[in-house]
């Protein structure tokens, strides 16, 4: 039989007894109080971890968390919960900013945008911001770099913000149709920035058009790229070359008699159509949609980000917006640290309580932010379990 025992509350008593010497003048002396989370505040690392992986990874808005705690006969309120939220990411801004470095230093990585609604102080509604993700996730062909997301709020959609946020980035970006990417591309001038497109987005206006009318053109589109996701699903988790070497004898043929086939097709149909515009729509960004075949680290869609970009509308849609600029900014950090630990198999209130103590006791040093990323943060606490095991 399965049961269950309710959280239980306790309180830590710090006990720091003074010392004084009866036969001389040395003055008394006690130990230094221990540093806390929120100066001044009663609440632990671990409970302001449980905070955080409630809002941001179970998608609790923080009045909902006030009820909870509640029930248990533990009353805070709401702003109490928000403050605790805004110190704990002033202490992991250190490790974001880490993790943002390790994506954007690869040669192959993801971007999308999703919404995020943020509450605009004096106008009595809200504004769209935006919340940018950028991931990288080797594993599908063996490659070195350990899976992390990104995300990075801006207040709107305008391409300069993927201009700025990838100004160092040098590789393969892969997207979707959104023009605003082209930025990164024209702002340079040293041509290291290749755009590679999504064949998901491609699929989905064929799919949409074949559903409505059942288009025996858009079924014959969607069978055509089903053959090269067939192919994909092969090859996946092979290394690149192979990856590569398999593409050019399998999927370059299909490649080439598809481009013939939209060809000859689309002067056949009235150009005001959605078949049409998902037809040019394909057509138009042929070249990013074909760089696959020669380079085995390119995936066939951006599936990758879409699934980290999910996380968000399930956290929005209970929240119903951040409170402000800098609340999305918050909401972009533990975005980032949740979706990475995920990435990497890391239990996120385990990570994030461990992490909290040793950046807030000083444990780890400001030069040694990287030994607190998630994938080294792994390495690090499964040896540390072995030697205790030994032990």
């Amino acid at each position: 039989m399965l049961d269950m025992v309710p959280a239980i509350f306790r309180v830590k008593v710090i006990r720091r007894p003074r010392y004084a010497c009866d036969t001389c003048d040395t003055p008394i002396v006690q130990a230094p109080a221990p540093p806390r989370p929120i100066d001044g505040g009663m609440a632990t690392e671990a409970l302001v971890a449980h905070v955080l992986v409630g809002k941001f990874a179970d998608h609790l808005p923080l009045y909902r968390q006030a009820q909870i705690f509640e029930r248990q006969g533990i009353k805070l309120n709401r702003s109490t919960l928000g403050d605790w939220v805004g110190r704990a990411c002033w202490w992991l801004w250190p490790v974001y900013d880490g993790i943002v470095a390790h994506v954007i230093a690869q040669a192959k990585i993801f971007a999308d945008d999703t919404t995020l609604p943020v509450l605009d102080p004096g106008r009595g509604k809200t504004k769209t911001g935006r919340l940018w993700c950028y991931a990288v996730d080797d594993r599908p062909w063996c490659g070195p770099a350990p899976p992390a997301a990104a995300f990075v709020y801006a207040t709107d959609r305008k391409g300069r913000h993927p201009a700025t946020h990838l100004a160092k980035f040098r590789g393969v970006l892969q997207v979707d149709g959104y023009t605003g990417f082209g930025a990164v591309v024209k702002e340079r001038v040293d041509d290291q920035v290749t755009l590679a497109f999504c064949w998901t987005h491609a699929r989905r206006y064929f799919f949409e058009f074949h559903a409505s009318t059942q288009s025996p053109i858009a079924a014959e589109a969607l069978a055509r790229i089903a053959q090269l996701y067939a192919i994909e699903a092969d090859i996946r988790g092979q290394p690149a070359a192979v990856r590569q070497s398999v593409r050019q004898a399998k999927s370059r043929p299909l490649i080439e008699a598809m481009h013939d086939w939209l060809n000859a097709q689309l002067p056949r149909i009235s150009k005001g159509s959605d078949l049409a515009k998902a037809m040019r729509y394909t057509l138009r960004h042929w070249t990013g949609l074909t760089l696959f075949l020669n380079d085995g680290r390119i995936e066939l869609d951006t599936n990758t980000v879409e699934r980290e970009i999910r996380r968000i509308p399930l956290g929005r849609k209970n929240a119903l917006f951040a409170g402000n600029d800098t609340g999305a900014e918050h909401w972009a950090l533990m975005a980032t640290l949740i979706a990475s630990a995920k990435l990497n198999d890391v239990e996120p209130l385990a990570y994030l309580t461990d992490i909290l103590e040793r950046i807030v006791s000083g444990r780890t040093k400001a030069t040694e932010i990287d030994r607190l990323l998630p994938w080294n943060w792994k390495v690090e606490r499964a040896a540390t379990e072995i030697v205790q095991a030994a032990a």
